[in-house]
């Protein structure tokens, strides 16, 4: 069971009947008693054997005190609702919680009394901080992958204008980390909806018939085709009082609506919802600049992580050298020029994976490229050496840009960097990825590499240069340990 592609819509078919789905999701009703359970235990028992250890007065009242503590600062931080599961809970908002608890704990003991704080009660609330972040992973990785095989997903109905509605099932269709799947749509308006699905009903464009002719609409297509949720698309036709009184229909009736403004690839904590004058007014916080704190900690980050990874893995580089020199003919090390940071050119290493001279050779390819952008790529290229197809499954080929990385020409995350001729090929949106230095590993990487469409490509760097953070740094270089060893979408 799984998500299909329709050949000429592009939209993501649904296979399963309504049931099914439902009764798959039902197994996804372990993931917020896992989750307490987690808390209550990795916050109760590790204190109470820590105090028992020092020998405090009451240690299961301090035991019970942490342990109800947790899960109830976990509640109000939203770490058991759904969207904390996949993309709204991160390590920093579970760091966050756990500096809150031992706060929430010292405060506890000074008011009863027990004025000295011993370090082991503190050290024993790390087990909670790692197990809950644990338990977030584990069960975030679940849901995902049901999302992909087409289990506990939600049906949805799409309110909007023909073109808008076909914007959100291609968006919705591109990828498969999330659990909606298009079931129908009530078009606004008479331009015609090309994406595939069915349009259950026509809604006038001007509105010149009362809302209540809306409501019946709407509510008629939620019943016929069992929808979970609505998504309205606002637009001039659908708006205002317009929307608000669907609202008051899909509301009444007990189906979720979601409003959706039009804003793609923005990180949901750079957004806030404000109100004016009975306006909701949707703030969207600029993109983090390149010259702050956080900037300038990410570069010293870069140099020093290089430099130790440098040191670390020297046999192996040694290793890896000698290994190409004794594979083929022809030197240990490629020399490649590639575009950096605002447009500045820069010789890139690699260990070499093709025969000597393999760039002239690529003209001769060009007919086989598989890449459907400015990308040459082939999965069984020719010029690649046997050690070079190694290299190129672990990625160890790149090893030697942790000294580009060292003398500032990259950073250890980023964008992919390119090659002068496709930046030459370049429109106005793929320049943006010219902001910000190239990684050693990015989206890109842990999301796929090779097997990507150039679209998809242009689209995770850019939500990288929009959204980026330090913690967001952290996660891929740890996703990109366990893409590296899939060796997935590299050739």
């Amino acid at each position: 069971m799984g998500r299909s592609t329709n050949a000429m819509s592009g939209q993501a078919s649904f296979s399963p009947p309504f049931k099914t789905l439902h009764r798959e999701g039902a197994r996804a009703r372990w993931y917020r008693p896992l989750s307490v359970c987690v808390d209550l235990a990795g916050a109760a028992l590790p204190v109470s054997a820590a105090i028992i250890h020092v020998r405090e007065p009451h240690p299961l009242r301090l035991a019970a005190a942490a342990a109800v503590l947790w899960p109830l600062i976990g509640l109000a931080g939203k770490r058991y609702a759904s969207g904390g599961w996949t993309d709204g809970v991160g390590l920093r908002d579970v760091l966050r919680d756990w500096l809150v608890l031992v706060g929430a704990l010292a405060t506890l003991r000074v008011l009863c009394g027990l004025n000295s704080v011993p370090i082991e009660a503190f050290t024993a609330l790390l087990p909670a901080l790692v197990l809950t972040s644990a338990c977030q992973e584990v069960i975030r990785r679940h849901l995902r992958a049901a999302w992909r095989d087409a289990r506990t997903l939600r049906r949805v109905l799409v309110v909007g204008e023909g073109p808008l509605v076909d914007a959100v099932v291609a968006q919705l269709a591109q990828r498969t980390d999330h659990g909606y799947v298009v079931v129908g749509a009530c078009a606004v308006g008479e331009d015609p909806v090309s994406s595939g699905v069915a349009v259950c009903v026509r809604l006038a464009g001007d509105a010149p018939r009362p809302p209540e002719t809306d409501a019946a609409a709407v509510l008629g297509a939620v019943d016929e085709l069992a929808a979970d949720l609505t998504f309205v698309a606002v637009s001039r036709p659908m708006s205002g009082e317009r929307l608000r009184r669907l609202s008051w229909a899909l509301h009444d009736r007990g189906c979720p609506l979601i409003v959706l403004p039009g804003i793609i690839d923005v990180a949901r904590r750079r957004l806030r919802a404000t109100s004016a004058a009975g306006l909701t007014m949707l703030h969207v916080v600029a993109p983090p600049s390149r010259h702050d704190i956080p900037a300038l900690f990410k570069g010293v980050v870069d140099r020093v992580g290089a430099l130790l990874l440098i040191a670390l893995l020297s046999p192996l580089l040694l290793l890896v050298g000698l290994s190409v020199r004794l594979g083929s003919p022809g030197p240990a090390l490629y020399r490649q020029t590639r575009v950096g940071r605002h447009n500045r050119h820069f010789s890139m290493w690699k260990f070499r994976t093709m025969v000597v001279g393999a760039d002239r050779l690529k003209s001769q390819l060009e007919e086989a490229n598989e890449n459907d952008g400015h990308m040459f790529k082939m999965r069984r290229d020719p010029r690649v050496t046997p050690v070079g197809r190694f290299l190129r499954r672990y990625s160890l080929d790149e090893l030697p840009q942790l000294f580009n990385v060292l003398l500032g020409h990259m950073s250890l995350v980023g964008p992919r960097p390119p090659l002068p001729e496709e930046v030459d090929k370049y429109n106005l949106v793929e320049r943006r990825r010219l902001t910000v230095k190239p990684g050693l590993t990015g989206l890109w990487q842990v999301s796929g590499r090779a097997n990507l469409s150039w679209n998809e490509t242009v689209a995770l760097d850019l939500r990288y240069i929009d959204n980026w953070s330090l913690a967001g740094d952290v996660t891929v270089m740890a996703r990109t340990v366990r893409a590296v060893l899939n060796g997935q979408g590299a050739y």
